[in-house]
């Protein structure tokens, strides 16, 4: 299990069901392990190799727990990658959804873009119907809007609790208010 697997676990911990869908996104996934692998040439590491290709760090948790997904949702891209996340899980037909994802910061590999500055994890359980516990309200809407908003600017919204109305992607409005 890579730091990143160890890091979602603890944020979805509590949060997801049996049978509940999760929608898992990260940029790099586990590009940490795959530097590691890369590093130990030119005497290849065979368990660097085995870490480099396993499950995400949110299957790596699931699979742990033996708990089985009604569906699950792996999102991988740029820029656009929160927004995609959030309308996924927003979309669903599920009445309830898992939305997690981070990212594991990379050493050489960051100097090609293929790596993320920093580490970070976070879980959010994502509700059609407003629940007596519900910490915020979340909305993505169409609207004239322009900029985006990475990953890393979801998470540092949700972590800081920050309410929020702006762009999230090109001609999308995402609203967080805290309740």
């Amino acid at each position: 299990m890579t730091t990143l697997g160890l890091i979602v676990g603890a944020s979805v911990s509590g949060l997801e069901a049996p049978g509940m869908p999760v929608v898992y996104a990260t940029s790099y996934a586990e590009s940490r392990a795959l530097e590691g692998f890369l590093d130990s040439f030119p005497a290849p590491s065979p368990t660097l190799f085995q870490t480099s290709i396993h499950p995400s760090a949110v299957q790596q948790t699931l699979i742990a727990r033996q708990q089985s997904v009604g569906e699950f949702i792996p999102l991988s891209g740029g820029e656009l990658l929160a927004f995609h996340s959030l309308r996924a899980s927003m979309v669903s037909p599920w009445p309830e959804v898992v939305l997690c994802g981070g990212e594991e910061r990379g050493a050489w590999l960051l100097q090609y873009g293929l790596a993320s500055s920093r580490t970070f994890g976070f879980a959010a359980l994502l509700g059609r119907a407003r629940q007596a516990n519900s910490v915020a309200r979340i909305s993505v809407s169409a609207a004239e809007a322009t900029g985006t908003m990475g990953l890393g600017g979801l998470f540092d919204l949700l972590h800081n609790k920050r309410p929020f109305a702006g762009a999230i992607a090109p001609g999308w409005h995402l609203g967080i208010e805290w309740l």
